[in-house]
């Protein structure tokens, strides 16, 4: 049965290899089911609720990879867009969670919609790569910024914005331990080095009361404060158009370079470089970001992580399944997701946030109309705390930056449409 629905033999691998790289993927990801829940109830949502989401949105996306797609890549809630969901969406523009659910689950459908209609490529072609890799590292850069203020190493300043925390605090000493144990676990290539710092953070902080340990397994809470809760009718407000665009682009380019990038790796592109079923990937992809609202959880994505099971030999959609049967059974870890404590998640925050950054080294740092608009990009995501208004920034200084430079003939008329719709907006606001 598993030779017929994954085509095993054809892909030179087999069942145990297969399992192998969906335990290898799982514990490269299964930090999310940690850090998702601690972003999200920020908000105000259930703890409990939003961690069982985290993990039925993410057994969801991985199992309708393996199962209609047939690639090895998993799906979670994705890094970046829960903090600008929390942070950026509900903390700082003050709309509801529900709210903010209706703005993911309208992304989804915009999504699908682009995938049905083969409009995915003229969209993606049309963004300049300077301004993707600018997204990307400023979503890296947003990261950083939520990670270092749990860490206690930045801290407001009514003379400077920021400044340096209490670097002796207990709190603060064992995040930074936590971040060099990542680094040095990853150069090691230990397999689920994030997910090993959060647990050792954790429990070094019991001696000292920083953390309150509340158990290992139980059962699953209930999913009910959070599901179906998201406002879709508030989400339809002209206001939010931004918010809804900001998660679907974001999510539309971290999906086609994840799986580009990782079926690379794996050796799954055609002669022509392209991937074969890039359409079903892409249905998986925004169908779980709908189906994740509607649990009760920001944008579900495919995760760069996967290339970790891709290296260990997964080449099928076992390896996916075996990720989402091994999310289903973390949906029992409830109390031990709820024992871990901010300090312990900010330095996996910053560690993905380091490994965003890395888009930068490839802007054309030879011409100033590309790399000026990939850095307003990235610097002003994290010091707006928007997603948003760092994409419609961006945008805005490409078009003009390419205008006064002589070049406009170089700007894709979606561009122009782009920049033209946030100065329109920044105009009425």
């Amino acid at each position: 049965m598993l030779e017929q629905l994954f085509k095993l033999r054809d892909n030179g691998t087999t069942v145990r290899t297969e399992v192998i790289a969906g335990l290898t993927t799982f514990l490269t990801m299964a930090y999310i089911i940690f850090v998702n829940p601690d972003i999200l109830s920020k908000t105000g949502m259930d703890f409990g609720a939003v961690f069982v989401a985290t993990c039925l949105a993410a057994a969801f996306g991985s199992l309708f990879m393996g199962l209609y797609a047939n690639y090895p890549i998993a799906l979670a809630p994705g890094m970046g867009l829960n903090a600008y969901f929390t942070f950026g969406v509900v903390l700082g523009m003050k709309y509801s969670w529900q709210v903010a659910l209706g703005c993911v689950f309208l992304s989804g459908i915009l999504f699908f919609l682009i995938s049905v209609f083969k409009l995915r490529e003229i969209i993606v072609n049309a963004i300049p790569l300077s301004l993707k890799l600018g997204i990307a590292a400023g979503i890296g850069l947003f990261l950083a910024i939520i990670g270092l203020k749990n860490a206690g190493v930045v801290v407001a300043s009514p003379a400077t914005l920021v400044t340096l925390g209490d670097l002796k605090a207990p709190a603060t000493m064992l995040a930074a331990l936590g971040f060099v144990l990542i680094v040095g676990l990853s150069y090691r290539k230990i397999t689920g080095a994030i997910i090993i710092a959060i647990l050792v953070v954790s429990a070094l902080g019991l001696p000292f009361g920083l953390t309150q340990f509340k158990g290992i397994a139980s059962v699953p809470p209930s999913i009910a404060p959070t599901l179906l809760q998201m406002d879709i009718a508030g989400a339809l407000h002209v206001g939010l158009v931004s918010i809804v665009f900001a998660f679907l682009f974001v999510d539309l380019f971290d999906n086609t370079g994840t799986l580009i990038g990782v079926a690379h790796r794996g050796g799954m592109l055609d002669k022509d470089g392209k991937l074969p079923r890039l359409g079903k990937a892409l249905a998986v992809d925004s169908s779980a970001a709908m189906v994740g609202a509607a649990l009760g959880t920001s944008t579900t994505t495919s995760y760069i992580e996967s290339a970790a099971g891709v290296d260990a030999g997964g080449r099928t959609g076992l390896t996916a399944v075996v990720v989402g049967l091994l999310f289903v059974a973390a949906i029992f870890l409830a109390p031990l997701a709820g024992s871990i404590p901010s300090y312990a998640t900010a330095p996996a925050l910053f560690f993905v946030a380091c490994l965003m950054a890395q888009s930068l080294k490839e802007v054309d740092w030879g011409d100033v109309t590309e790399f000026a608009p990939a850095m307003v990009t990235a610097i002003t995501m994290p010091l707006t705390f928007s997603i948003a208004h760092g994409i419609g920034l961006g945008f805005i200084v490409y078009a003009v930056g390419k205008i006064l430079g002589g070049r406009a003939g170089d700007v894709n008329p979606a561009v122009w449409i782009i920049a033209a719709a946030f100065a329109v907006k920044i105009a009425i606001t």
